[in-house]
C-alpha cells in the first residue's frame, strides 16, 4: 500500500469512526425534540425537522456524486493497470502482475473515502450545532 493510499485509508477510517459517534447523537437529539414537540411543533421545531430532511438528501447526493466521479477515475486507472503487463512483458518481473490488484485496492479505499466525506461533514457539524443548543 502506498503512503498516499495509507493516508487516504486512515482518513476514511477516522471519518467513518467519527460519523459512527456523531450520527447517533444527532438522531437521539432530534428524536427527543420530536417527542417533546408532540402534535404541535413550534416554528423552530418545524425548521429543524425540515432541515433534517434537506440535509440528508443533500449529503447523500453529494456522496453519490463524489463516488461516481471517483469510480470513473478509478476504472480508468484500473484499465491502465490491467493493460500494463501486456505492453511491457519482462520475464521474471512478477511485480507488474500485482499492479492491477494494488490499483483495485487503492480505488476501493478512495471511493469509500470520497463517499463518506460529505456524510461525515454533515453529521459532525450537526452534532456540534445540536450539542451547543442543549448546553444553553
Amino acid at each position: 500500500m502506498t503512503r498516499r493510499n495509507r493516508r487516504s485509508s486512515n482518513r476514511a477510517f477516522r471519518e467513518m469512526s467519527e460519523t459512527a459517534v456523531a450520527a447517533p447523537l444527532v438522531v437521539a437529539h432530534r428524536l427527543t425534540r420530536m417527542m417533546t414537540a408532540g402534535a404541535t411543533p413550534s416554528a423552530s421545531d418545524r425548521r429543524e425537522f425540515q432541515r433534517m430532511g434537506e440535509e440528508k438528501i443533500a449529503a447523500f447526493g453529494e456522496s453519490w456524486n463524489a463516488m461516481a466521479w471517483e469510480m470513473l477515475r478509478s476504472n480508468q486507472n484500473l484499465a491502465l493497470a490491467l493493460m500494463t503487463p501486456w505492453w511491457g512483458v519482462k520475464f521474471g518481473d512478477w511485480s507488474m502482475y500485482l499492479r492491477p490488484l494494488e490499483a483495485w485496492q487503492n480505488s476501493s479505499i478512495t471511493v469509500v473515502g470520497k463517499g463518506i466525506t460529505p456524510v461525515h461533514r454533515q453529521a459532525v457539524a450537526n452534532s456540534k450545532r445540536l450539542g451547543k443548543l442543549t448546553k444553553h
